[in-house]
């Protein structure tokens, strides 16, 4: 147990998934976010909002379902 400690402390940084008594692969989608790091792959986190933005150009729509009547502002008299 004391080598794991150990392990855990000396890799708390440079692990983005550490694995004790299991299979290396198959991390968890939004609970174990890994995609790579410092100049390993794109930073990415698989499950996370920044892996959807990686993949998508965001923009914002407005409706307006009753059209305006008065095209002026009360500033302007």
């Amino acid at each position: 147990r004391a080598a794991v400690a150990q392990a855990t402390e000396t890799l708390r940084f440079a692990a983005g998934n550490f694995y004790i008594n299991d299979k290396p692969t198959g991390a968890v989608v939004g609970q174990q976010p890994f995609g790579g790091g410092r100049a390993s792959g794109t930073n990415d986190k698989a499950g996370s909002a920044q892996n959807l933005l990686r993949w998508t150009s965001p923009r914002s729509i407005k409706e307006n379902f009753v059209p305006p009547t008065v095209h002026s502002y009360p500033h302007m008299g």
